[in-house]
């Protein structure tokens, strides 16, 4: 069924520029999505079952299951809808009309209720009970997918925040939203909020989220492609949430409604990787006893990482690239994927050059895995983009370096040295004798008051010293073509 479903499905959506992934992927599905909960496990089953050749239908039905244990008809009637483009004939690609009349009709009814509540509350004039009745419209406009409607109730809630730890708990509810939204600066504002409070006496209670707000701030750093900014904020995650019960609601260190500790791992070294130097890698990455917490759930990155530090990139792109099916299913990697692992791999391409002067197409091909006619195309991209300083000998097939004559720069380099100290001494001679001669020096017309007092007493100006000094502005401009002497 899968031969049948690529090219009436995935073909066209690979041609209308969809990221569709042919390869199967090593994560077993079941294992993977028990990680999840909340609506990320239904978007992340979505983006496998339309963007895997090999798991749609399997993460397909998983997706419809999952929407018809929630509230939100929306989601249930797009899964369907993509199963029946996929596999028509498949039984679960008929809507279950029933259900979705009920869902509705419960979900009017639950909406309707909560709003009636709240309206009382405020006729009440009680702050608690109105901001708890924002708290669970909120709740229940984000489980029925109503996203912008739970960002409106959850800030609403601000108005009635009597403690510290309300204010905590809004701001961490409209982040999830946020993030939900893809509304990636309104997630950082907030996350912004609460550490901009976090080291006071006001808001204590952010430490105990400082975990959950690197994940997430790391998150809309690498949605804005700021990866050196996301990979410090992944780096920066505080350990215990390495320790979270995934498969316990209750665990406040627990962030999977948004991501795992196993997604603060691949995101963060994946980021670092992009973004830092060896010597980064080494010094924040290896030897971060905080994040080698995170590294040890996945020992590939890690082995990665080390395989880069230590010059063996071969080794390291042959890893990434074992995994990039995987990561392409990620609902927050997938768009990120190709521009990763081409930073990493022109990282290498730059580091393997610089012991040499010239390097062969072969030797560099033999050394990334890949034939000529690929590394010739890459390299000549690398350096349309600025991203290796080097000449391409397409006769010889040799990648060249550019020849610098560094000693012709040392000696242009201490010529523009001398000549400033020679002119600085030169301009300090010259204020010495105007100031021994007791001469009066006068500021140019239509300046005004910019010599900021030129004096009648003896000859001192205050104004032209910096000037003088400097050589530069309009006093060492008369003093050198010798109109300032009176």
């Amino acid at each position: 069924m899968a031969g049948q479903a690529e090219p009436q499905y995935f073909t066209k959506a690979r041609r209308a520029g969809r990221i569709v992934v042919y390869e199967p992927p090593k994560l077993d599905l079941d294992a993977y999505i028990a990680n999840y909960r909340g609506r990320t496990r239904f978007e992340r089953l979505l983006l496998i079952g339309t963007s895997s050749s090999h798991l749609y239908l399997e993460a397909l039905k998983a997706a419809i299951a999952e929407a018809k244990q929630g509230n939100d008809v929306q989601r249930y009637e797009n899964a369907v809808s993509y199963l029946r483009d996929i596999s028509p004939n498949d039984s679960d690609s008929t809507p279950d009309l029933d259900w979705v009349d009920r869902m509705k009709k419960q979900v009017k009814g639950a909406t309707d209720k909560m709003e009636l509540e709240l309206k009382g509350y405020k006729n009440n004039l009680i702050k608690e009970s109105i901001r708890m009745g924002y708290d669970d419209l909120g709740h229940h406009y984000h489980r029925i997918g109503d996203l912008q409607k739970s960002n409106k109730a959850y800030s609403q809630m601000r108005d009635f925040c009597t403690t510290n730890s309300h204010i905590v708990i809004m701001n961490m509810h409209l982040i999830n939203v946020c993030i939900d939204q893809h509304s990636w600066f309104a997630a950082q504002n907030h996350v912004q909020r609460i550490r901009g409070q976090s080291g006071s006496q006001k808001y204590p209670e952010a430490e105990k989220n400082s975990a959950k707000l690197s994940a997430a701030s790391g998150l809309t750093f690498m949605a804005q492609t700021k990866y050196k900014e996301a990979a410090e904020e992944f780096l920066n995650t505080n350990p215990r949430m390495s320790q979270a019960k995934l498969d316990d609601p209750a665990d406040e260190e627990s962030y999977n409604e948004i991501l795992t500790p196993n997604d603060i791992a691949v995101y963060g070294g994946l980021c670092a990787l992009a973004s830092m130097s060896r010597e980064e890698l080494q010094k924040q990455v290896l030897d971060n006893s905080g994040f080698r917490n995170y590294l040890e759930l996945e020992p590939h990155i890690r082995r990665a990482i080390s395989y880069f530090v230590s010059s063996k990139y071969s080794a390291c792109l042959s890893i990434l690239d074992s995994y990039k099916a995987d990561y392409l299913l990620d609902i927050y990697l997938q768009r990120h994927i190709p521009q990763l692992y081409y930073e990493i791999r022109s990282k290498a391409i730059q580091q393997y050059f610089i012991p040499f002067s010239c390097v062969t197409f072969s030797a560099l091909a033999t050394a990334f895995n890949t034939d000529e006619p690929t590394i010739e195309l890459e390299l000549i991209q690398m350096i349309k983009r600025g991203n290796l300083d080097a000449r391409l000998d397409l006769v010889n097939r040799v990648l060249l370096a550019r020849k610098v004559d560094n000693r012709s720069q040392v000696h242009t380099e201490a010529l523009a040295i001398a000549e400033g100290y020679e002119r600085t001494a030169h301009l300090r001679l010259l204020r010495m004798g105007i100031l021994n001669a007791g001469l009066e020096i006068k500021a140019a017309k239509g300046l005004g008051n910019a010599g900021s007092g030129s004096g009648q007493d003896g000859g001192r100006w205050n104004g032209g010293v910096g000037d003088l000094m400097s050589g530069e502005g309009q006093g060492s401009g008369d003093l050198r073509s010798g109109a300032a002497f009176k």
